[in-house]
């Protein structure tokens, strides 16, 4: 997730050649094929879960990148190959569906993956996906969450619901 020509978009939307990326916009979730189709998801579709994958195919159940999903961040040919996969349900009708991004050049370390999961995470418990379209509170949101440094998963949950519920607005959408 990156914040780039004043929106927050899933994916590298500048990758030559076309690319598969999301945009975080306030009538949902708009997506861009590297074919030049998009598709509007309105926030009001998504429900409780979503999972993020980065790579080729997991190997493992529960883990969220691949070996190639690590590699393709090193230095070498293989930087900045490859994508993601959201995997979220959304209801009217009720379904599964995958959205596929375009990864950046720079590495992204396990750590930031396993943030931006948890926060996805987070928002869809909460039924609180729109939020991802409000520029200030996901900006506020991702700099408190910036500063922190985790010894466990568990920590970093914590961290998440604490920065979710301190950045401006949140006290007065949970009353």
């Amino acid at each position: 997730m990156v914040f780039t020509d004043g929106r927050w978009v899933l994916g590298d939307p500048e990758r030559r050649g076309g690319a598969a990326w999301s945009e975080f916009r306030p009538d949902g979730l708009l997506t861009h094929a590297r074919d030049g189709g998009e598709e509007l998801l309105p926030w009001e579709r998504l429900m409780d879960g979503v999972r993020l994958v980065v790579g080729g195919h997991v190997t493992r159940a529960g883990s969220t990148v691949s070996p190639f999903g690590l590699v393709a961040g090193l230095p070498g040919p293989f930087r900045g190959r490859g994508g993601g996969r959201l995997h979220l349900n959304v209801r009217h009708p009720y379904d599964e569906i995958t959205l596929f991004f375009d990864r950046h050049r720079r590495w992204y370390p396990l750590m930031e993956l396993s943030i931006l999961e948890a926060l996805l995470g987070h928002l869809s418990s909460r039924q609180e996906w729109e939020r991802l379209a409000d520029e200030a509170w996901l900006t506020e949101v991702v700099e408190r969450l910036s500063r922190r440094k985790w010894q466990t998963t568990g920590q970093m949950h914590r961290s998440v619901t604490e920065a979710l519920d301190a950045a401006s607005g949140t006290a007065g959408a949970a009353a």
